[in-house]
């Protein structure tokens, strides 16, 4: 067994990757950390994400665990006087400027062995960004805004979110994997145009099933541009069967905010419940 869980905190931009996982011939998030790491560690290192992200689909706030032995953990220094920590900061950095700023890790911390990355999450939160009329359309937010052809009703958009809180069965909103369920709380779903006037849409739920984030912002563009009726996402929550009724928003606009955790002697509990709700592949 490993003698030292550690946990990276990094951000991403999407549009340079096809998607996080690792994938044979193309390129990834989940294989550029890897190679990265491989580079420092002189060995292939797998990591545990917290959740894995759709090609195009960027991240702001994204965990991974690591397992290293603690002759390699303190290695990462090499004789210097700075921390672990510190090194493995400083050397991904060097390895990763070859991504042009595509890939930052932000934080290191060795963590307990109890620790996932994935199954020991309280919640993940993203956002999404929506350009709906060429005088909003930044050139320099293009990567993390979805530019829409038509002007949207960003107040029935709002009205849709209402009563999707909660723990449901969110399969129409869902891409179906073998056996994986499709059952979430959804904590938090809210739309609303800001200042700037781009509409913003936020959501929280203890976990996303596949496509759930992009296929729940897609049915309240439907309704927003007056392709659906009032009421709809809730009328599909009743159904819950996937089908090509529910659109995928685009997702160059969506960005993974944050994943929360709970204290460290909740976490083993935590990953517990977690692997008991949902004991095979999902993010």
């Amino acid at each position: 067994m490993a003698d030292v869980r550690i946990r990276l905190d990094l951000a991403y931009d999407g549009g340079a990757y096809r998607g996080w996982a690792a994938q044979p011939g193309l390129r990834t998030v989940e294989g550029v950390l890897t190679e990265a790491l491989a580079t420092l560690i002189r060995r292939p290192v797998k990591v545990v994400v917290a959740g894995r992200t759709d090609a195009g689909v960027h991240a702001r706030g994204q965990v991974v665990h690591l397992d290293l032995s603690r002759a390699e953990w303190e290695g990462l220094s090499r004789g210097r006087d700075i921390a672990p920590e510190e090194a493995i900061l400083r050397r991904l950095g060097g390895v990763l400027a070859r991504e042009d700023g595509a890939v930052v890790v932000h934080s290191a911390a060795e963590v307990p062995a109890s620790f996932d990355a994935r199954f020991s999450a309280l919640s993940r939160t993203y956002t999404y960004r929506i350009a709906d009329h060429p005088a909003l359309r930044d050139p320099l937010r293009r990567a993390d805004t979805a530019w829409h052809r038509a002007r949207l009703d960003d107040a029935l958009m709002a009205a849709e979110t209402v009563g999707m809180l909660g723990l449901h069965d969110f399969g129409s909103f869902c891409r179906p994997r073998e056996m994986s369920t499709t059952i979430r709380e959804l904590q938090e779903f809210s739309i609303a145009r800001g200042d700037d006037g781009v509409i913003a849409a936020r959501l929280t739920a203890d976990a996303f099933c596949h496509h759930m984030v992009r296929a729940l912002i897609g049915a309240t563009i439907d309704v927003g541009e007056g392709r659906r009726e009032s009421g709809w996402l809730m009328e599909r929550l009743g159904t819950p069967s996937w089908d090509a009724a529910v659109r995928l928003a685009p997702p160059r606009g969506l960005v993974l905010e944050s994943v929360d955790y709970p204290p460290d002697d909740q976490l083993a509990d935590r990953a517990e419940q977690t692997r008991a709700m949902r004991p095979t592949r999902g993010s």
